[in-house]
């Protein structure tokens, strides 16, 4: 199987946070890719604040937690472990918000990435605590309904104070007693459909993933904004994987979304995410469904959906917002004797309106 572009971000991360700093041309023989791809992956993780680059070489950013600063190293102010599923998309702004916030109060930030692999979850945060981190932000790597019953009983254990990061556990188990922030997607998906039919459209299609707990929520989020707005699916969710990863299952989505439109079953449409939406966008071109011509579309996730070549509308989850409100709530958290009220922050998303809806509907 392929690797995808931010499968190999993270293991150039990895790389770099173990070193301190690398040579490109080093990563480049570690990573098995050519020297051009790495130097365009650093500019790209460079670009997010998640790299230094000087003279040919990476580094680890300063201000940050190296491996080689144990407690009493360089910042020997408070120390605060992160684990987060991955460094890059949609992750790689709440960890910036959750670094400069860490920063602002002075503390250092300790970064773990669990790449999606929930088993590997409590490992990573062991590692996190011996490190000498004194507060943990965790966004647990659950993919699946099954995954924080399966997987996270050991968070609500934690000897240090926890807040949980965009994840939301079942309402009344022990995850549910802990610090959390979230952004709203109920909310985000709402926004969306509702500015559709604001356009003169009918219930747009929903196609998503079902690969994250994002993709979960918009899912729901959309049973829940028709129920609001009066409306009725005009066909079953369309199941989408990612492109590069099962290409005949993807076009088979995007054919059943082509095939609703010539026939008439819808008009617009709401898909997650916006990689997939701008790759929906072009196979769709060459089948001959023109956007927003023939179908309004609205992307979820607001990363990548304002570079496409019909710019995308899209609904901005605030994660930037949230890494940074969960790291202000755990310092002070932290600077609390206890008996404080636990917190459960919800954040609502924006929706950025660009080219792909096109005009209201005569």
């Amino acid at each position: 199987m392929r690797e995808s572009a931010a499968e190999r971000h993270d293991r150039l991360l990895g790389l770099v946070r173990e070193r301190g700093s690398a040579r490109v041309s080093d990563l480049a023989s570690q990573l098995g890719v050519s020297p051009v791809t790495v130097r365009r992956d650093v500019e790209e993780l460079a670009g997010r604040g998640l790299l230094d680059r000087v003279h040919g070489s990476v580094s680890w950013p300063q201000d940050a937690a190296s491996p080689a600063a144990g407690p009493g190293g360089s910042g020997s102010g408070l120390v605060l472990g992160m684990l987060a599923p991955s460094s890059t998309y949609y992750f790689s702004e709440v960890i910036r918000g959750a670094h400069e916030a860490a920063a602002g109060a002075g503390a250092r930030l300790i970064l773990r990435i669990s790449d999606y692999r929930p088993q590997e979850d409590q490992a990573r945060t062991e590692g996190l605590l011996s490190a000498g981190a004194e507060g943990l932000l965790i966004a647990p790597g659950w993919q699946h309904p099954g995954d924080p019953a399966a997987f996270g009983d050991w968070i609500a254990s934690l000897p240090v104070p926890t807040v949980l990061l965009e994840r939301r556990p079942t309402t009344g188990s022990p995850l549910d007693g802990l610090d959390r922030v979230c952004s709203d997607h109920a909310h985000g998906v709402l926004l969306a459909v509702r500015h559709l039919v604001d356009l003169g459209h009918g219930a747009p299609l929903l196609m998503a993933r079902a690969d994250s707990p994002t993709a979960l929520a918009v899912r729901s989020g959309y049973a829940e904004a028709l129920a609001v707005l009066g409306l009725h699916a005009p066909q079953d969710v369309i199941e989408s994987v990612p492109a590069e990863l099962a290409p005949h299952t993807f076009d088979q989505a995007v054919r059943a979304l082509r095939e609703a439109v010539h026939s008439g079953v819808a008009t617009a449409a709401l898909i997650h995410n916006d990689v997939d939406a701008i790759q929906v966008v072009q196979r769709l071109a060459e089948l001959g469904v023109r956007v927003p011509d023939d179908l309004a579309l609205i992307a979820y996730d607001d990363e990548v959906a304002a570079l496409a070549d019909t710019p995308l509308t899209a609904v901005a989850p605030p994660k930037r917002d949230v890494g940074r409100h969960a790291t202000e709530l755990l310092v002070e958290r932290l600077g609390q004797s206890g008996g404080a009220p636990r917190r459960h922050l919800m954040l609502l998303p924006q929706l950025r309106v660009r080219d792909s809806c096109g005009a209201p509907l005569s």
